[in-house]
């Protein structure tokens, strides 16, 4: 459930310029910052009903799990080939060609339907 705590983390992300300088004026691990920034992207994109707001929040989950990728690599056991940054490399290049397709198909449906409320997608029959 999502809760004014995890604001909270958001809030302290975005005051330190960073998610490690966050994570040391918190007090918390790197991973509790990404699955904080996971419940906001996740929560935005169940949550709302225009659809550049639920790209927006599939954006944010994707860049937790980046985070996560990047942490669990930096401050695993040993440090180990850069396996987490080339999956975190791979998982951006993903993210921006979902990000590019999705909105073409959001302007496309917004030229027919003059609208980008998802609730009013009911009608796209082929």
């Amino acid at each position: 459930m999502f809760t004014l705590k995890h604001l909270g983390y958001f809030v302290a992300a975005a005051d330190a310029g960073g998610i490690t300088g966050a994570a040391r004026s918190l007090h918390v691990s790197q991973p509790s910052i990404s699955a904080a920034l996971f419940s906001i992207g996740l929560l935005a994109a169940l949550s709302r009903r225009h659809a550049i707001f639920i790209l927006i929040g599939i954006e944010l989950m994707l860049a937790a799990a980046n985070l996560n990728f990047i942490a669990f690599w930096r401050f695993g056991p040993e440090t180990q080939n850069p396996t987490g940054v080339m999956v975190a490399i791979f998982s951006i290049a993903i993210a921006a060609a979902e990000a590019a397709v999705g909105l073409a198909l959001i302007i496309a449906v917004y030229r027919h339907y003059r609208t980008t409320n998802v609730r009013r997608f009911d009608q796209l029959k082929g």
